[in-house]
């Protein structure tokens, strides 16, 4: 069972399609009192499996053994995390092209109320048999607007 549970919208988070909640564990501080960097990339890749679940990237995988392998991603750190906490991470597509879609992820901390950090993966479509990139599957890229299109018609809350 995973620990990340999906939530409704949330005004930090309008543009996102997918968010999930995960609890901040006392074991994910470091020496300085806050919780270690690495686990941003952690918190990035719960909502991103979030996603793929969503957008039938898992169901690719299951079926074909064509799945997602993460090319590379950055965090842009804005505020440090502490326990206890509930982090609210935001996943969506920013852009698509034939093999590969960039994605944009947004941390919000409950306790502060605030943007903790922001960050964006290049993932690639992989065909897990042959060893290569592929195109990704046009059923991946259909759920992938429309995930989008309804985040994008979504009433925003003042």
């Amino acid at each position: 069972m995973s620990t990340a549970e999906p939530v409704r919208r949330h005004p930090q988070l309008d543009d996102f399609p997918v968010i999930v909640r995960v609890p901040v564990h006392w074991g994910e501080m470091d020496a300085y009192g806050h919780v270690n960097n690495a686990v941003f990339f952690r918190y990035f890749e719960t909502a991103r499996i979030a996603y793929f679940e969503r957008c039938g990237l898992i169901e690719s995988w299951d079926r074909d053994k064509v799945g997602a392998i993460l090319h590379s991603t950055s965090c842009r750190f804005r505020r440090p995390l502490y326990y206890p906490d509930t982090v609210l991470i935001g996943a969506r597509v920013t852009s698509v092209e034939d093999d590969r879609f960039e994605m944009a992820y947004r941390l919000v901390s409950q306790q502060q109320g605030e943007v903790a950090a922001e960050g964006t993966g290049i993932i690639v479509s992989f065909d897990y048999r042959a060893k290569t990139k592929v195109s990704l599957p046009q059923h991946v890229r259909t759920q992938i607007a429309a995930l989008e299109r309804r985040a994008s018609e979504a009433p925003s809350r003042d």
